[in-house]
């Protein structure tokens, strides 16, 4: 499949969306009689909270998030592949605190949604007239006989970025030249589709430079998996995939998918065998994040059923969930998608605070994945709300076309560092 548009067309496209999403109310300071609590700082929340802040000044915006650093998911695998520094991904709230915000540290322990309070760990309480919660994903441990959180150490999953990145890339290096490299990839729906092989991919390139002997084996529940054209084009033509000699091995599901773990010999099992690895990288199940849960937010496939025009919960009235958390039908659980659906959530919260109509909301989202040395491809595409506010419709896009040049495949990767940066920028900036 290639572009139906030009980059530059979809660029001014993304522009367009991205204004009616974040600034569809009227600016009004009429002193700060309106408070909303953000629960979650990473992109959705982050976002969100500047973007209420940029709708209407008047609206008293806390943000509420343990971690004072921030680490990005998304191009985070380049950190393990040793061609990203673990700072370059890493972004602190003082931006936001410059706009008005109060960023508080703190663990959110609950969300009462008839007093309208979020309380704290730390025992601070907050009231609210609206609440958006960010709270990302929370793994799920119990999909694999012998796994448990307490193994997380020895193996990482790495799929919250930050210690995990940098203690499986010292895994990585302190393996030996032969060994190999098993990463057993999640069920659907979990956050990042494509991040899985990408990680892979960044994988075999270290190895393809630093430990020739070595391997990866991607070992999958699934029988298909997100760009899967591009990835596998881009594996044969760096790592010899589909060879006697192919750095990865990809074995797909159903059958293959992992049910148990040995985690003394770093041998899990699926339905054909048993499979050692040197090192070991489980991305767990996934379902909404803990406080999602706790505030009675899931309903029982484990995620948030949301109104799509504003992301308020089906569940409780005044709490808004975005980001990865949220159903969000026909939208992926995407970096980009979170940093969309929070504009498109700040705008419908000022609106819904001041008297005023919510706009029809327009979303972007652009997911890059670098395969290896100046070869990077990348998927985009604008959705608009279907009529009957039942799903989110692709309106257009595109993908990297699979008779791109050597060149065009290196521009991706340029394109993929200025889009961290201008993203970031837009977040905590």
């Amino acid at each position: 499949m290639s572009f139906k548009i030009n980059r530059r067309t979809f660029i001014q496209t993304l522009s367009a969306a991205a204004a009616v999403g974040a600034v569809g109310t009227p600016y009004l300071a009429f002193g700060a009689t309106k408070k909303v609590v953000v629960v979650g700082g990473g992109t959705g929340g982050a976002t969100a909270a500047k973007y209420l802040r940029l709708a209407d000044s008047s609206i008293e915006v806390t943000l509420i998030e343990p971690n004072k650093d921030y680490y990005t998911c998304y191009l985070s695998n380049e950190v393990l592949g040793g061609d990203r520094d673990i700072d370059s991904i890493k972004f602190g709230y003082e931006g936001l605190k410059k706009r008005g915000i109060k960023v508080v540290h703190d663990y959110v322990t609950g969300i009462d949604a008839k007093a309208k309070k979020v309380t704290t760990k730390g025992g601070e309480s907050f009231k609210y007239d609206r609440c958006i919660v960010a709270p990302g994903v929370q793994m799920r441990y119990d999909t694999i006989e012998g796994y448990d959180e307490s193994m997380i150490e020895k193996i990482p999953h790495a799929w919250k970025a930050g210690p995990q990145t940098i203690a499986l890339r010292k895994q990585l290096e302190d393996m030996k030249d032969g060994g190999t490299f098993v990463l057993v990839s999640p069920p659907n729906p979990f956050r990042c589709p494509p991040g899985p092989y990408e990680r892979a991919s960044q994988i075999a390139g270290y190895f393809k430079e630093h430990k020739k002997k070595s391997k990866v084996i991607i070992l999958d529940s699934k029988p298909k998996f997100s760009k899967q054209g591009l990835f596998v084009q881009g594996w044969e033509k760096l790592y010899g995939y589909g060879t006697d000699n192919s750095i990865i091995e990809w074995r797909p599901g159903p059958d293959a998918a992992v049910t148990k773990l040995d985690a003394g010999k770093l041998t899990v099992t699926n339905e054909f065998d048993d499979v050692k690895a040197d090192v070991l990288n489980i991305i767990p199940a996934q379902h909404a994040g803990k406080i999602a849960v706790t505030a009675g937010l899931t309903d029982d496939s484990g995620w948030c059923p949301i109104a799509l025009d504003t992301f308020e919960s089906t569940i409780h009235k005044n709490i808004h969930i975005i980001g990865d958390a949220s159903i969000a039908k026909g939208m992926p659980k995407s970096g980009y998608a979170a940093n969309s659906e929070a504009k498109v959530c700040a705008a419908a919260v000022s609106a819904l605070l001041n008297g005023k109509e919510i706009g029809s909301p327009s979303y972007v989202n652009t997911c890059y994945s670098i395969i290896g040395k100046d070869y990077g491809i990348s998927v985009a595409s604008v959705h608009k709300l279907a009529k009957d506010k039942s799903k989110i419709i692709k309106v257009s896009g595109g993908l990297t076309p699979k008779d791109a040049s050597a060149e065009a495949h290196k521009r991706e990767v340029g394109y993929a560092n200025s889009w961290l940066k201008n993203i970031t920028d837009d977040i905590f900036g």
